[in-house]
């Protein structure tokens, strides 16, 4: 604004510049694609004020009226903003460059280049890192609202120990870093993307608040939904000249995102939906405590160690029915872990499943799958999976996961004989 006004005032004290005879040279017919190329551009420079819409919580009680002075007083700036640049290029006939951006070029005009201008050149900088900043305030909350309704994950709608809403924000970096290295870090590419976006969410907001007005009927409910429906059509048509103009530069993946991500809203929604009518209670009015059999508990061992004594001394203090699997990976380890087992443990049964295809979780399964068709008293073996904790992090990459292997087969794998089966872990921790 300061230099707008430095430069108004030279023009009026000193007069507008004779206009600088330039003759660019044509690459392209004017046509009307060319046309709505430059209208599409020309409308995406201008947005930006849905970050007041979009963080309307964000603001102080009253939200509305102070996002609403915040809007107005926004719109003025930009007017003021965009029309005074373009006049005063006009004025000082500032010629266009693929070098140097207009405001550049109308800054060093006006200024110099002395530290006026870089003054200038470091504001306009640091104003593009605050709207680059725009989204990380914006996307974590219109995240969270959807998380609420079901429409994406709900850690999205948790706040972290910072009081902001952590996992939309790692969600948004990580997504922004994907595309800036997808397209190279190239700002006009990036630009249909956002421009295909930005007016689908300008019609789709304005669309709402037609539907709003017409549900709420409260005074003056018929000029507002006149309004509103005047901006939704205005923004849909530059949605679909957008859409058309851009489409070849890039507009086509946000068009595919979004569907995609449509898809994705409606498949997450239809699951937390299943979920809850699997847990509800609604139907049973007053439930019963089960009365379940007599618990037989099957230990799946990696060797005769003192998390194995732990695990076995704590399946039997839950159960009489108490048997060690081992699998036996090379021949004659079974024999050996045989002597052992009956050195510590003689009063626990043990089975050595073979496995010659060097497989655990495999044998492991059909071995339950066999004992509970053996027994066919409508009750599934527990498990007890003995897991030793090491010490440090970065221990636990030097290992094989067993435990944790067997503990996902049993608890996603598709059995013909029910999915109730108990998971117990019965952790040792190590102490280096």
């Amino acid at each position: 604004l300061p230099m707008l006004a430095y430069g108004a005032l030279q023009v009026i004290i000193r007069g507008p510049l004779p206009t600088t005879d330039f003759s660019p040279q044509a690459t392209q017919p004017l046509t009307l694609l060319l046309i709505l190329h430059a209208f599409s551009t020309g409308c995406t420079a201008l947005t930006g004020i849905e970050a007041i819409s979009n963080g309307v919580p964000a603001f102080q009680p009253p939200e509305s009226k102070n996002a609403e002075r915040t809007l107005i007083v926004m719109a003025m700036l930009m007017g003021i903003l965009f029309l005074g640049s373009i006049w005063l290029t006009q004025a000082l006939a500032v010629v266009p460059s693929t070098q140097e951006t207009i405001l550049s070029a109308l800054a060093r005009r006006l200024l110099g280049s002395g530290l006026s201008y870089l003054v200038i050149q470091s504001s306009t900088m640091l104003i593009l890192a605050v709207a680059a900043n725009t989204s990380f305030a914006g996307f974590p909350r219109l995240a969270a609202i959807l998380a609420a309704d079901d429409f994406l994950p709900r850690q999205l709608a948790n706040l972290g120990d910072r009081l902001v809403f952590a996992n939309g924000i790692i969600l948004l970096a990580l997504g922004t870093g994907m595309l800036i290295v997808g397209f190279a870090g190239d700002t006009h590419a990036l630009i249909p993307l956002f421009a295909v976006g930005v007016f689908l969410a300008y019609t789709l907001s304005q669309l709402g608040m037609v539907f709003h007005w017409r549900r709420e009927r409260k005074r003056g409910w018929m000029l507002k939904s006149i309004l509103n429906g005047v901006g939704a059509s205005a923004t849909a048509m530059t949605l679909l000249i957008v859409s058309f103009s851009k489409f070849l530069e890039g507009a086509w993946v946000t068009v595919l995102l979004i569907l995609s991500l449509l898809v994705c809203f409606l498949k997450i929604h239809a699951h937390y939906r299943d979920v809850a009518q699997q847990l509800s209670l609604r139907d049973i009015p007053h439930p019963l405590l089960k009365r379940f059999p007599p618990l037989r508990v099957v230990v799946p061992i990696a060797g005769v160690n003192r998390a194995t004594i732990d695990a076995i001394s704590y399946a039997k203090s839950i159960s009489n029915d108490v048997t060690a699997v081992y699998v036996e990976l090379s021949l004659g380890e079974g024999q050996r872990i045989q002597d052992e087992w009956k050195h510590y443990l003689p009063d626990v049964p043990l089975v050595i499943l073979p496995s010659p295809y060097r497989s655990i979780v495999g044998p492991f399964l059909e071995y339950l799958d066999e004992l509970d068709r053996q027994r066919n008293d409508g009750q599934l073996a527990a498990v007890v999976l003995p897991e030793w904790v090491p010490a440090r992090w970065w221990h636990s990459l030097l290992h094989n996961q067993t435990a944790r292997l067997l503990k996902e087969a049993l608890l996603y794998r598709r059995r013909r004989y029910g999915f109730q089966r108990v998971i117990i872990d019965f952790p040792y921790h190590l102490q280096r």
